[in-house]
């Protein structure tokens, strides 16, 4: 464990590595970060909380997944507006009787990924968490900042209806690790064997590419579970107009042994959802990563789902952390 703050902000600094740039002049050490950003460019900032017994149990999940799950909530929305990230800024509240290595793990998990990504840890705050024994608690918040081109940045305000809908990758992987740990608690699994849910990978550069060509009318990442976000899109794309979505069953991609529940519901799948225009031709692949075709986007209120020759509605059943209280990760 650490004796004093200053010791762990010292951890930090030294695992981190020179945060100085000429995008980041002044990064830890000071009161605040100095960020340049090119000209013609707007500033993304996005926010996201890791909370132990909620986003992950230390009994699962190892140190530097938990850094890596960490950052990559918030990559995964700076992809999702076809941005480019920057900087990073994390807050970390931690029981007082943390060892030292759980903290060394988390840092590398994070900035592993974070160099993967040209992002620096630019800053952040350090306390101890309330309580005593097991009631204390690891709580992370990571902000990400990002830019993209002026008045270029991805919404997902934008379908339209005779646009077609597609999602990268695959889906339902992580929520089958989630439940596969829920059911045999005490079983031991490989953590690399199972990378969609303990090193999920944001997908920046789909998100860039799609953006640079000017693809996409709407996007969003699939964090909340296809359901939910899909009707998320529809919702902000139907502020001013009637807008709803078809899906065909048989097309949304899941990996082995994943049911369609899962590849609907489940969530932190960390891909992207987006519409197009009908008159567009996207690669099957982008980056290395696969591009479906899942349905289209629809006049109306209504999110259907179509199996065989049986059309129903699709709810919203992903996650919802107030309906959630007691369980994510």
């Amino acid at each position: 464990m650490f004796t004093s703050e200053k010791s762990l902000i010292r951890r930090i600094r030294q695992l981190s590595g020179k945060s100085g740039s000429v995008r980041i002049p002044l990064g830890i050490g000071d009161d605040a970060a100095i960020l340049r950003f090119a000209s013609g460019h707007e500033v993304l900032v996005t926010t996201d909380f890791s909370l132990e017994g909620v986003h992950f149990r230390r009994e699962w999940h190892p140190p530097d997944s938990v850094g890596h799950r960490c950052l990559a909530r918030g990559l995964s929305d700076i992809a999702a507006m076809g941005g480019t990230p920057l900087a990073a800024f994390l807050s970390l509240a931690l029981p007082g009787k943390l060892p030292r290595t759980w903290v060394d793990g988390f840092l590398r998990g994070l900035l592993a990924l974070a160099r993967l990504h040209g992002v620096a840890l630019a800053g952040g705050d350090t306390a101890q968490s309330p309580g005593q024994g097991s009631s204390a608690k690891i709580l992370a918040d990571i902000v990400v900042v990002g830019s993209a081109p002026r008045g270029h940045a991805l919404r997902r305000s934008g379908a339209r209806p005779g646009d077609a809908i597609y999602v990268t990758g695959s889906l339902g992987a992580s929520a089958g690790t989630l439940e596969a740990l829920y059911a045999h608690p005490t079983r031991k699994v490989n953590p690399r064997n199972h990378p969609a849910h303990f090193y999920p990978q944001p997908r920046l550069a789909v998100g860039r590419y799609l953006r640079e060509r000017g693809l996409v009318n709407s996007m969003i990442d699939v964090s909340d579970g296809l359901s939910t976000d899909l009707h998320h899109l529809c919702e902000e794309s139907g502020q001013h107009k009637n807008i709803g979505a078809e899906i065909v069953a048989d097309l949304v991609p899941r990996g082995e042994g994943v049911t369609l529940e899962q590849a609907l519901h489940g969530g932190e799948d960390y891909e992207l959802l987006f519409t197009a225009s009908p008159d567009h031709r996207l690669p099957k692949k982008i980056a290395g990563i696969p591009v479906t075709f899942i349905g289209r986007i629809q006049r109306g209120r209504q999110v259907l789902l179509v199996e065989g020759l049986r059309r129903r509605r699709l709810s919203a059943r992903g996650w919802e952390h107030f309906n959630h209280p007691q369980r994510r990760r």
